[in-house]
């Protein structure tokens, strides 16, 4: 059989005391795995006491190298470009979760992959006895109802964990820092002469194959004067590798010296601490929101192509901006005309941003 009989809903894993080794795997892009620290924080506080490991994909195993909360945070190029590579990873990861006897497996990735993966471990010797999923699917013998439709990530971890008795509570990434992190996010903002409560953070870009989720440089260098003429003293551009050409466009067209671009210059984990005393964010929906929403500063997240209520970063202090056209959400690679992001002023940005600057 293809689907094995769930353990009933009634127990109560959180109560159970066999449970004292636990693995989540999320293999997700940068920004879903920064989001699921959310969930990581529910099932540490559920089980404060068990062993936890996270298996993640390079280099996003980063995010947590400094984690309390883990044990261990196993990372493995299970997405890698040569099947070789991808297959001595795999054997790798099998082995590896196998020999530390899980009692629990919190699967937020939830994909064939990570599901294949799970089902091989009796194989392994490492069958795990509670496997937890999003979807009432083998290998999973804890999974929730499946309801489809449009939901958010954070929620979708939600109901895998609720499957093992688990509250999904916190509302916010929780992620943590080391001393390192700490001093050189310090010093940067030193270097740029930053003023606590007095910058902005832009994060325009995405990643190169997501091009369309970007608003544009000449937006963002409009929403830079426009902030600088009221809210800062001073706007920052924050950006990786992808985004080069883009910050420096958004510097150019902005004309003012009181716009510094700091593409390149930050590690993943200075992002949300520079954030952390900057007045407010505006991003697109790119990875580095979803780090910045940590920081829980006033923040609007520009959509377009994808679903706000899939991909808005986590917080209170999240505002979400979209057009509603009749081609939202669309998830296109290419598009002759860009209306979701084109069309979309600058004024409607400020609009939404201005209530929480007000009150900060």
């Amino acid at each position: 059989m293809l689907f094995r009989k769930r353990v009933p809903t009634s127990e109560n894993l959180v109560k159970h005391a066999t449970v004292k080794r636990i693995l989540v795997i999320k293999w997700s892009a940068m920004g879903d795995v920064a989001l699921a620290s959310a969930a990581i924080e529910d099932i540490r506080i559920a089980f404060p006491e068990a062993e936890i490991d996270l298996n993640t994909l390079p280099p996003w195993h980063q995010l947590y190298q400094s984690d309390p909360r883990f044990t261990y945070v196993h990372s493995y190029p299970l997405r890698a470009k040569e099947l070789r590579e991808r297959f001595g990873a795999s054997i790798h990861w099998l082995k590896t979760v196998a020999a530390r006897r899980y009692d629990l497996v919190i699967d937020l990735q939830t994909t064939d992959r990570s599901r294949l993966m799970i089902g091989l471990l009796p194989l392994f010797g490492g069958g795990v006895r509670y496997r937890a999923g999003n979807k009432p699917a083998w290998p999973y013998n804890l999974a929730p109802k499946y309801t489809g439709g449009a939901r958010h990530a954070l929620d979708l971890a939600r109901d895998t964990m609720g499957a093992a008795g688990i509250e999904g509570a916190t509302k916010v990434p929780i992620l943590h820092y080391d001393a390192q992190e700490r001093a050189e996010a310090d010093a940067l903002m030193v270097a740029r002469t930053l003023e606590k409560n007095n910058f902005a953070v832009l994060l325009p870009g995405s990643q190169a194959g997501g091009w369309l989720k970007r608003w544009g440089a000449k937006n963002y260098a409009d929403c830079a004067r426009r902030l600088l003429s009221s809210h800062v003293k001073q706007v920052v551009i924050i950006g990786g590798p992808d985004e080069t050409e883009e910050c420096e466009n958004i510097r150019r067209l902005a004309g003012d010296t009181r716009v510094l671009n700091l593409c390149g210059q930050t590690k993943s984990m200075h992002i949300p601490l520079i954030c952390s005393q900057a007045k407010c964010i505006v991003g697109n929906d790119t990875g580095t929101a979803h780090l910045a929403a940590a920081a829980l500063r006033p923040m609007v997240v520009v959509c377009g192509p994808t679903d706000p209520r899939r991909v808005r970063p986590a917080g209170d202090h999240v505002i979400t901006v979209q057009l509603d056209i009749p081609c939202k959400n669309c998830y296109a690679k290419t598009c002759a005309h860009h209306s979701c992001m084109n069309l979309l002023k600058v004024d409607t940005v400020i609009d939404a941003l201005s209530p929480q600057l007000d009150g900060a």
